[in-house]
Formats: C-alpha cells, sequence, structure tokens
C-alpha cells in the first residue's frame, strides 16, 4: 500500500492514461484497509510500449462500490459476497458486454482528461451520509462514536506483527 500526494498522483493518472490501456477502476468504500477516511481504489489497466503520440486508453469504467457501502476492518469486513455485482458488470471474457448502472459508469478519455488536473476521483452516486447536514448526531453521540472507531482500530493494530 502507498500514498501519493495530490501532485503526484495527478502524474501517475496522466501516465496511467496515456501509457497504459486504464480500463478499470473500482472505488472501494472508505477505512477497509486503514482508517475511516482513508480512500482505496483498485485499478485494472494493461501495460503496452509507450506511444510517441496519442494515448492508450480510450475509456475508464468506474465502478462505484464506496458510496453509501458502510464497512470496516473488523466489524463488517470486506468479503466474496460484497462484490459479486462488479465481477458481474466487469465482464472479463469480452468488455464490450459492458453496460451502465447505477454504480458503473464509462467515461471518455475525452472526458477525463478535460476534467481538472485530469482527477480520476469521479462520483455521482449522491453520499447520503452528506445528505442532512442539519440533522448531526450530538458532539457526545460523535465522540462514542469515535471513540468506537478507535478502539476498532487499535484491535487491529494489536494484531499486526511489527
Amino acid at each position: 500500500m502507498f500514498y501519493l500526494k495530490a501532485e503526484q498522483g495527478r502524474k501517475s493518472e496522466k501516465k496511467l492514461l496515456k501509457d497504459f490501456n486504464l480500463h478499470t477502476i473500482l472505488r472501494l468504500p472508505t477505512g477497509i484497509f486503514y482508517a475511516q477516511g482513508v480512500k482505496a481504489n483498485v485499478i485494472f489497466f494493461d501495460k503496452f510500449a509507450p506511444l510517441e503520440d496519442g494515448h492508450r486508453t480510450n475509456d475508464v469504467w468506474i465502478y462505484d462500490f464506496g458510496t453509501n457501502i458502510n464497512l470496516t476492518l473488523v466489524t463488517n469486513s470486506l468479503n466474496d459476497e460484497h462484490l459479486k455485482d462488479f465481477i458481474k458488470c466487469y465482464c472479463a471474457n469480452d468488455f464490450s458486454k459492458r453496460t451502465e448502472s447505477e454504480r458503473f459508469k464509462k467515461y471518455t478519455y475525452d472526458e477525463i482528461i478535460k476534467r481538472d488536473k485530469t482527477n480520476l476521483d469521479i462520483t455521482w452516486i449522491k453520499d447520503e451520509s452528506l445528505a442532512d447536514l442539519e440533522n448531526l448526531p450530538e458532539p457526545d453521540e460523535l465522540a462514542k462514536s469515535i471513540i468506537s472507531n478507535l478502539e476498532e482500530a487499535l484491535t487491529v493494530f494489536k494484531t499486526l506483527d511489527v
């Protein structure tokens, strides 16, 4: 696992689009590999020799498994059942059979390159956790939730051989 600063990430994204056929991104829920709020994506690409001019990527399919999905490291971890719809949509044997759905969308190279700094963090599903900021829990409830998350993370850390 590695992390890139925003500027480094944008350079990597442009290189992926230009020199590789970046065909699929699986957006995962935050916190399933590390801490809450840490984003994780699985990228699927084919490597080719670089082109002098042009780009290898034509279309990027994005499966948003992250928005409104609540998984944790310990109590509700990612499993095979969670990924069944993605596997069905992915169409590993024939990408031409892919169709858009609520969670699976196609973006062309031109659409992506026009985005601010070629940003691949594309979302279209409304995040229900941000929908009603007027009705946030009381501060003591938020504090209890934070403590619970920290205790859960501590449990995971204690299982690591460091």
